[in-house]
């Protein structure tokens, strides 16, 4: 019980946070996770990383066309009048180059938009109309290795276990 309590006072209100570590921290991300659950992160189900001045984003991706992303999760939400559910459907293997081309397809690319309240708004409004698909749990790096340190954070393995917070 004292956990909890410990936890509820750690973000309360479950805000959106916003970290900027240290090229170190960046590179020992696993470390960092650890940090930023330590002060609330965790309790907005996301959190925004501002990547250090050192880092350089990859320059080119299509080296990675083969990744294979073993199992695309489809977020399909249903409801109506403020209540709503959300179930995850697992989707068949498929290649980031075969992820890309249905991301950029009609059905999913970025609609068009004022700025970026509006462009959020349209996503909350299309979500039960078209159920968006996430390409996680893939083994390997996106970042540019040929960059070494300045290419960025090497998580080593996917959570092995998820730390579950009632309230």
């Amino acid at each position: 019980m004292e956990v909890a309590e410990l936890e509820s006072r750690l973000n309360p209100s479950c805000k959106i946070m916003t970290f900027r570590p240290s090229m170190e921290e960046f590179r020992e991300f696993n470390k960092y996770l650890a940090y930023m659950e330590s002060k609330g992160a965790h309790r907005a189900g996301l959190a925004k990383v501002i990547p250090p001045k050192e880092w350089k984003p990859r320059q080119c991706y299509d080296d990675i066309d083969n990744l294979l992303i073993p199992a695309p999760i489809q977020q399909m939400v249903t409801g109506q009048s403020g209540l709503f559910t959300q179930y995850n459907i697992q989707k068949k293997a498929m290649t980031v180059k075969e992820f890309r081309q249905l991301a950029n397809s009609g059905k999913y690319c970025t609609p068009r938009y004022l700025d970026y309240e509006d462009l959020e708004r349209k996503y909350w409004k299309n979500l039960t109309f078209v159920a968006p698909i996430y390409g996680a749990d893939i083994n390997g790096s996106i970042y540019d290795e040929s960059l070494g340190h300045a290419a960025g954070p090497r998580v080593k393995s996917p959570p092995t276990h998820v730390d579950l917070e009632i309230t």
